[in-house]
């Protein structure tokens, strides 16, 4: 997808469209103008010493600035001018962000996995993993993602339930208190969802960061 060029005689946002109340299941992305699942999105806030501030939970008072959760994106959105746009007036943005983000959702994304750990909702290692997986009562498989493509793929075993891979084994284990773990698997509902939704946005980051 091209993204719109923020040229210093365009503001670039649709400011009609940022004056808007932040209720129902859609946002509008400062740099692409596109609508769509918040889900997809990342919410900013400017701070009061006009500091931009990534809002992972959508929690904070203040305006949101929203961008989807793209790595080329976010790149746009500090390198041209669209945080200040959208804020009408100064701020300052962190040079890092996109790898903050990064960091921040690979964080998340470790803290959810341990309550769903701690719930009794999640559970690891190839046996007991795919006993859950025979039994019908996975609604996530998350792997490794330095696991090797073919021992992922023999734990899958044709299965359609929806696979992510947005840890590292040692990530994976930290959870769980071993050094290295490939195979994890969390029950359905509202834990699992909160893991895709954000392995979906890290996947998004990650992918096209640093894209021009």
């Amino acid at each position: 997808m091209d993204l719109p060029k923020l040229a210093e005689a365009d503001t670039g946002i649709d400011e009609a469209a940022e004056d808007e109340p932040e209720t129902g299941p859609l946002r509008r992305c400062v740099v692409t103008r596109e609508r769509m699942a918040k889900e997809r999105m990342i919410r900013f806030v400017i701070a009061p010493d006009r500091r931009v501030v990534p809002d992972l939970l959508a929690r904070l008072p203040g305006r949101g600035i929203w961008l989807s959760a793209r790595g080329d994106v976010v790149e746009t959105a500090r390198t041209r001018g669209a945080f200040a746009k959208a804020a009408r007036g100064p701020v300052t943005v962190p040079p890092d962000l996109t790898s903050a983000l990064q960091v921040a959702l690979t964080r998340r994304i470790a803290e959810t996995l341990g309550l769903a750990r701690r719930a009794g909702q999640a559970t690891f290692g190839f046996v007991k993993a795919r006993e859950w997986l025979s039994s019908g009562r996975v609604g996530l498989v998350l792997q490794g993602s330095d696991g090797s493509a073919e021992e992922r793929a023999r734990f899958i075993g044709g299965s359609d339930i929806p696979v992510i891979a947005p840890l590292d084994g040692a990530h994976l284990g930290s959870v769980f208190g071993r050094d290295h773990v490939v195979h994890v698997v969390v029950a359905p509902g509202r834990l699992a969802e909160t893991l895709r939704c954000e392995a979906e946005r890290l996947a998004g980051l990650s992918a096209q960061a640093g894209v021009s």
